[in-house]
């Protein structure tokens, strides 16, 4: 695959990035490099190597859920700075 100034171009537009023209030709260079490294595993023999899922063979080493006591509506509103009966109060952020 050829990396050219329209490619370099349009994945600067798709990233929202400007370039000058040394840093176009420099990303040329590097991503001319990934893709020869990329297309250089394409020539290695991988008949009967499985695919890797996980990188140990452990299955959910996760602890288990436990359901634990919560607090009640009043307790978690008593150091609440603004709050009303029900809710905590906050400032507005969004504005039309």
């Amino acid at each position: 695959m050829e990396v050219n100034d329209a490619m370099v171009e349009k994945l600067a537009h798709l990233a929202r990035l400007k370039f000058n023209e040394a840093e176009k030709e420099e990303i040329k260079k590097d991503l001319q490099k990934m893709i020869a490294f990329v297309e250089k595993l394409n020539e290695l023999d991988l008949e009967g190597v499985e695919p890797l899922l996980h990188m140990s063979n452990g299955v959910n080493v996760l602890r288990e859920d436990e359901v634990k006591g919560s607090i009640t509506r009043e307790e978690a509103l008593k150091n609440a700075p603004l709050h009303d009966d029900r809710f905590f109060k906050v400032p507005k952020v969004i504005k039309k």
